[in-house]
């Protein structure tokens, strides 16, 4: 599947910053649970413009996290209906701007705007591609039992079913035991 490049950074934000909720990561531990990981997950990925670094940005964030992950696994119109909201709570005004070796890209807020509202933003100016698109289907939580991690599958037969390799190997010993306990 082919998004424009800010469309793909926006959505692979989006995992990223969801898959540091507790049923997601490898430990089981929340893993946004202080400023200094919100701190290094905004640097990791090159997030730009205001950061108060305080806590209540942090639960702002932990919110939008949440506010993102079920929005993630809604069908097309209430998808549609979410990112609608997401929009206009932020009175959102789409412009094209160009900063921090990025080239022209979509942004709908201000960069001193809080960064919660920014994230929410453009993760569902991402999102309008992906309705517009009618490739909803291409977002998914991860197929292992035990894991809430979202899948953003870019793959060109749509066929990505684990958040990880871990978990696709993971699941994959667990059959082959399985298979191989049935043989035996």
């Amino acid at each position: 599947m082919h998004f424009a490049p800010d469309t793909v950074d926006a959505l692979e934000f989006a995992v990223a910053l969801t898959d540091t909720d507790p049923g997601a990561t490898r430990s089981g531990e929340d893993e946004l649970a202080t400023i200094e990981q919100l701190a290094a997950l905004l640097k990791e990925n090159r997030y730009s413009g205001r950061v108060d670094g305080d806590e209540a940005e942090l639960r702002e964030v932990r919110a939008t996290r949440e506010r993102l992950k079920r929005t993630w696994s809604l069908d097309r119109d209430a998808a549609a209906l979410e990112v609608n909201a997401m929009l206009a709570e932020a009175r959102a005004l789409p412009y094209l701007m160009r900063h921090d070796g990025f080239d022209w890209h979509l942004h709908a807020t201000a960069q001193d705007a809080p960064l919660a509202e920014r994230i929410r933003v453009e993760v569902a100016l991402a999102l309008v591609d992906v309705i517009r698109s009618g490739e909803t289907d291409r977002l998914r939580v991860c197929a292992a039992d035990d894991c809430t991690g979202l899948v953003l599958d870019l793959s060109r037969n749509g066929s990505k079913r684990f958040c990880s390799v871990r978990c696709g190997n993971r699941v994959n010993m667990i059959a082959f035991r399985a298979r191989k306990e049935l043989a035996d």
